[in-house]
């Protein structure tokens, strides 16, 4: 048995949960936030047999969109120099697993 822990977009989620249910697949989500952009993300935890494993990769893949955003930063601030604000473009989306094999399982 393997868990799975997948940091996901917000906009995702909801359709990603949805066919991983419809596939017979437990997800645990937890709302969390990003670090760079501080955009909205959510983790999902779930534990895999280990024959279901590339299903379940297989759904998270084709679910999780990779997209680019374009993004306003504060540059850092430089004496003597303006603050102007910088636009970058950004990729964001996909999904990042962690996977970690599991020694022992219990559920009551």
């Amino acid at each position: 048995m393997k868990l799975v822990i997948a940091i996901v977009q917000d906009v995702d989620s909801d359709n990603l949960i949805s066919v991983l249910n419809q596939h017979k697949f437990r997800v645990t989500k937890i709302s969390s936030t990003g670090g760079f952009l501080k955009s909205g993300n959510c983790t999902l935890l779930s534990g895999i047999e280990d024959e279901d494993y590339d299903r379940f990769m297989e759904i998270v893949e084709e679910n999780s969109t990779t997209r680019e955003v374009r993004r306003t930063i504060q540059p850092i601030n430089i004496p003597g120099q303006a603050m102007i604000p910088v636009p970058i473009t950004v990729k964001v989306g996909g999904a990042t697993l962690f996977v970690m094999n599991v020694v022992d399982y219990k559920k009551y």
